[in-house]
């Protein structure tokens, strides 16, 4: 049975966050609200984890799960031969709604999915989200909706959707706004925007002027 916590609540809020790092750390799901949509979250190097997230929404390997952080220092760790241009995207944007494509270490064991080698990690705008972040660690989220549906902007809907495969519900209220992050990938000497959400291809370029936009 899903447990379903009140984050405007200080009390439940801190109860919840207890419980969600716990759930996890047994490789157990929980929805969370970020500055976008709400997400669906496993531990990341959890491979039986992240296949349950994917089952949960209905996806496939071949869409890869993306990665959340609650600092900026969590992509020593994560990823390899991150750009200059790449750290000040991180530097202007961070926290916030832009998710960067980098390469990841090699030595790392985990399964996103069919990544390629690559992470598309983001560290979210959203107290509840860096809470849960900084006690537990990195971890793969992803919109907490079935595929095809609607990314949900409230616990209500995720849950409408999602319900028992989802161990706790962090209801943080409604989320800002429906549009997801920007995608920026930075594997190689360019960045390339994969996908303008939050942030467009102008407020990018007056950080890294030679942004290219995919086709």
């Amino acid at each position: 049975m899903a447990r379903r916590y009140d984050c405007g609540d200080p009390t439940d809020r801190k109860t919840g966050l207890r419980e969600a790092a716990s759930a996890v750390r047994r490789g157990e799901l929980v929805v969370l609200p970020t500055d976008t949509v709400y997400g669906i979250g496993a531990d990341a190097f959890n491979a039986e984890a992240v296949g349950d997230l994917l089952e949960a929404k209905g996806r496939g390997r071949n869409m890869p799960t993306p990665v959340l952080v609650g600092s900026p220092n969590t992509l020593h760790g994560l990823v390899t031969d991150l750009s200059e241009q790449a750290w000040e995207l991180v530097d202007a944007f961070w926290p916030g709604a832009l998710t960067l494509v980098a390469r990841h270490q090699p030595s790392l064991t985990w399964d996103l999915g069919e990544t390629h080698g690559t992470v598309a990690v983001r560290m979210p705008l959203h107290p509840v989200a860096i809470e849960l972040l900084n006690d537990f660690g990195p971890m793969a989220v992803s919109s907490a909706n079935l595929t095809g549906h609607p990314s949900p902007q409230d616990c209500d809907a995720a849950q409408d959707m999602l319900g028992d495969s989802v161990s706790v519900y962090l209801d943080g209220g409604p989320t800002p706004a429906a549009v997801p992050s920007s995608i920026v990938d930075v594997t190689s000497k360019v960045p390339v925007l994969l996908r303008a959400g939050a942030l467009s291809a102008e407020q990018l370029r007056e950080v890294v002027p030679d942004l290219e936009v995919a086709n």
